[in-house]
């Protein structure tokens, strides 16, 4: 296990730069798990912590030693990577041996033997030890991936999108089996992914990456409940947060591409306290409920079954948002419904920096509790 800080990390490839100054702190043992879209920055990371490059600034600490001297070796970490970097012509037992007889280790046998064992057991891999990499399906070949890093026993595994190759089914559950599988060996692991549902179900930390910069830090809930800004509130979340343009004051709401004014509950004037004129309000799907006396008249404009539940696109004047319904509840596309918005759950961001108007400390109160 390791702990693993970034202080002040930049890099740039020529004139493009891919990271720009930030801090970032993954604990002993923690599953933390770096989120962004293509290009933000998230492999490079990856590659600064693995000693495959190096920061044009900033410095690298694992276990608080600076490793900007260290090559990746030294560093003792694995890399679980999106192509599975097993030899094919290979059964699955040389794959597992291969990294415990490098120059640099070269290992006893008993000991090869006995962590081999042990890896294939965690990873019940151990019926295809002595089939030939080339004889096995994705998701086999990934596992025995994963079980090449572990049988080295590393500070710390770096995982850069190892599911995305797989079917939706394989990368269900190879998600629990990997979250189960860092809880037993109580490692420290770095996950890089675009996908926000890996992201929120596995890690322990998720950090938020966009065009090079660090955006966001927190728990999965933190992420999801108090973004920071409109970016990380339409990035985090399926489907994404409704975003519509809206002015405040005298503790009312008015959102003008729907022609609809409504007042403020005491709690939400409390959570945009001091906020006025032109935002951009922020409203979660399941934070839109029917209502027969409520304040937003809509037709519906689309639906979209997930089996139990519902996304329905809804259409107020121009303004259209989604909200999720129970898969129970008859839905005709241009029937009119009356909902309302769930005010101790809404969200405001300033139209300019995009950042958000929801008072700090009420946000720390409700994560905690």
């Amino acid at each position: 296990m390791a702990h693993v800080r970034l202080k002040g990390i930049s890099k740039t490839f020529g004139s493009h730069e891919a990271l720009k100054g930030f801090d970032l702190e993954i604990r002993n043992g923690e599953f933390f798990v770096l989120l962004g879209p293509t290009g933000a920055g998230k492999t490079t990371t990856l590659r600064l912590i693995a000693g495959l490059d190096k920061p044009t600034q900033g410095t690298i600490e694992i276990d608080g030693v600076d490793v900007a001297d260290w090559g990746a070796a030294e560093r003792d970490v694995a890399l679980v990577l999106q192509q599975y970097s097993l030899y094919p012509r290979y059964t699955v037992r040389q794959n597992l041996e291969f990294p415990l007889k490098s120059k640099v280790r070269r290992l006893p046998q008993p000991e090869i033997d006995e962590r081999v064992a042990k890896a294939s057991k965690t990873l019940r891999i151990g019926h295809l030890l002595d089939r030939k990499v080339d004889r096995l399906s994705g998701g086999e070949m990934q596992r025995v991936s994963i079980g090449r890093a572990i049988v080295r026993s590393p500070r710390i595994f770096l995982m850069d999108e190892p599911l995305s190759n797989l079917d939706a089914k394989l990368r269900e559950a190879l998600r629990s089996e990997l979250k189960d599988l860092q809880v037993k060996l109580g490692a420290t692991f770095l996950f890089v992914t675009h996908d926000q549902i890996e992201a929120m179900s596995m890690g322990d930390k998720v950090g938020v990456l966009n065009g090079g910069n660090l955006v966001q830090v927190g728990s999965p809930h933190d992420i999801y409940h108090h973004p920071r800004d409109m970016f990380v509130a339409s990035f985090v979340g399926s489907p994404a947060m409704n975003l519509i343009e809206a002015d405040i004051g005298d503790g009312r709401v008015r959102i003008p591409s729907a022609d609809l004014e409504f007042p403020l509950t005491d709690a939400a004037r409390r959570r945009f306290a001091g906020a006025k004129g032109r935002i951009v309000l922020g409203v979660r799907a399941e934070d839109i409920h029917l209502a027969a006396d409520g304040p937003i008249a809509a037709r519906i404009w689309g639906v979209e079954n997930h089996g139990v539940e519902k996304i329905v696109t809804l259409k107020a004047g121009d303004c259209l948002f989604k909200a999720t319904l129970p898969a129970s509840i008859g839905t005709e596309i241009d029937a009119s419904m009356r909902f309302a918005f769930d005010q101790d759950r809404v969200h405001a961001f300033d139209p300019v920096s995009q950042k958000s108007l929801v008072d700090i400390d009420e946000a720390v109160l409700e994560a905690a509790e």
